[in-house]
């Protein structure tokens, strides 16, 4: 598959200073996922700019919990997710992977659906999806097309993480603890879609270490990469 983001260069550097999650005791999780997709607007429109390629931003969505149906689907027991159809970020404002949380995993997680917004702009979604569908193709090269499709959005999101660093007052214990959380989340044996946990922190740590979305080829990786 062709890499578009080849010779793009590094993304770079964005200012993009985390607000509360948590204020006084009442929930600004609408705040942060906004400021947060502001940040990650602003980030990839400039470097699609720079690099001749067309942007759209997405559209977002926000709800305290997720409905019944999304996008198509019945109870999708996701933390979050991109409506391909809409082109449509959507978050829940409540739930385990935002409430009071302190650490980086939901700014991680709105840069990973943001990922597949650009895989969408590029054209690498239609690749892929042609590829999963055609005739013949074994259920296992779809699951690992389906790997390498996820693993690609968690490198983007390395990449974007990567960008904005310096503006996150963070220290080294809370990369540590965001490298642990993406391992902890690998693929269960019997439903393999997005990855072992070792391999999705490889690729978040080869975006947020190279800062470059060339880097994030999964595509032309080794199977070894993308199991």
């Amino acid at each position: 598959m062709r890499n578009p983001f080849a010779g793009t260069g590094r993304l770079a550097a964005t200012s993009c200073p985390e607000p509360p999650i948590t204020e006084g005791g009442i929930p600004r999780t609408r705040e942060y996922l906004a400021a947060a997709v502001k940040c990650l607007d602003r980030a990839w429109s400039a470097h699609f700019s720079r690099a001749g390629l067309r942007f759209r931003a997405p559209a977002v969505r926000f709800h305290e919990e997720l409905p019944e149906y999304v996008c198509g689907v019945r109870n999708p027991h996701v933390d979050a997710l991109y409506c391909i159809e809409r082109a449509t970020l959507v978050f829940p404002l409540t739930g385990m992977w935002i409430e009071d949380r302190t650490d980086l995993y939901p700014l991680r997680t709105a840069a990973h659906e943001y990922g597949h917004h650009l895989q969408s702009l590029t054209g690498i979604r239609r690749a892929y999806e042609t590829r999963a569908q055609r005739r013949g193709v074994p259920e296992a090269e779809r699951e690992r097309l389906r790997r390498r499709y996820e693993l690609q959005a968690d490198c983007l999101a390395g990449v974007f993480l990567g960008g904005v660093r310096h503006s996150l007052a963070r220290t080294g214990r809370d990369w540590e603890a965001l490298s642990d959380t993406l391992r902890a989340r690998g693929d269960d044996p019997g439903y393999r879609t997005h990855g072992t946990g070792a391999n999705r922190v490889r690729w978040f740590e080869r975006g947020l270490g190279t800062v470059s979305p060339a880097a994030c080829d999964t595509w032309s990786a080794p199977p070894s990469r993308v199991s």
